[in-house]
């Protein structure tokens, strides 16, 4: 019964998932790169600079739907490196686990990412407007 009654919202959800999920991670860019409440800011043209270049610029993108299944593949894969060079480190033991290593965030982006990747920008994205545009 919930089911049925939460179906036809499904493209307002997904809508407000990939808004919300792609403004969060623009806020994780703006952090590295310009040092936006944040206590530390890397080196101009490090690895992590370089991904908080990624994560706004992608964030923004798939905030607004704007090639939304390239910026999130790239996020995803991105984040993907994220969790497997900074956080899990192929440990194993209890370095394995996300909630010990402190990746859940990284994995939860990187699984989520994939998932907008595969949809698209969906309802209310600049890619629907794109694809309605008629060549002339």
């Amino acid at each position: 019964m919930l089911e049925r009654l939460l179906e036809p919202k499904t493209d307002v959800a997904y809508v407000l998932l990939r808004i919300v999920s792609g403004l969060l991670f623009a806020f994780h860019g703006v952090q590295k790169v310009f040092g936006v409440l944040s206590d530390f800011q890397p080196p101009i043209g490090s690895q992590i600079w370089l991904g908080g270049v990624i994560e706004l610029v992608a964030g923004l993108a798939i905030a607004a739907g704007f090639f939304t299944s390239w910026a999130a593949f790239l996020a995803s894969g991105t984040m993907a490196v994220a969790y497997t060079q900074f956080h899990w480190k192929l440990a194993f033991g209890a370095g394995f686990f996300p909630a010990v290593n402190k990746g859940e965030l990284a994995l939860l982006y990187s699984v989520l990412f994939l998932f907008v990747a595969c949809r698209g920008g969906g309802p209310l994205s600049l890619d629907r407007g794109r694809a309605t545009e008629s060549p002339d």
